[in-house]
């Protein structure tokens, strides 16, 4: 959600935690919860998961802000998780020119289908898109 309508602050609001839990890193999670958009491969795959699935969802979230579009534009549920766990997404789209290296980067680094080499949080707030932005 964006927090307000002046298109020069781009403040925006994650929301919807309906499914949030307490999470114990020894044991990992196995449910299959979220809008399918936003789920991580591991979710859909039955795996059992960590805390790098909410990388994935920034990572989507950040996909559909900066360029207005879905990377998995699927006409129904199962297609758009058929497409989350095959396709590869293509950062060489026409449409993706005008953004940064480092705003290409940061996606890629957060949309890596295995979790163990996606991201963690910290690495994406050390990463120079985020970084750059703050001087």
């Amino acid at each position: 959600m964006l927090e307000s309508k002046d298109k020069d602050s781009l403040e925006i609001k994650i929301s919807d935690f309906g499914f949030s839990c307490f999470f114990d890193p020894k044991k990992g999670l196995d449910l299959v919860l979220g809008s399918p958009l936003y789920m991580a491969p591991e979710i859909i795959e039955s795996k059992v998961y960590n805390e790098k699935v909410d990388i994935w969802s920034i990572g989507i979230i950040t996909y559909m802000l900066l360029t207005g579009r879905t990377p998995f534009p699927g006409s129904n549920k199962a297609e758009i998780k058929n497409m989350i766990v095959t396709k590869p997404i293509n950062f060489n789209q026409e449409f993706l020119k005008h953004l940064s290296k480092n705003a290409i980067d940061f996606m890629q680094k957060a949309l890596i289908r295995d979790f163990v080499k996606r991201y963690s949080a910290k690495q994406l707030l050390d990463h120079p898109w985020i970084t750059n932005m703050s001087k």
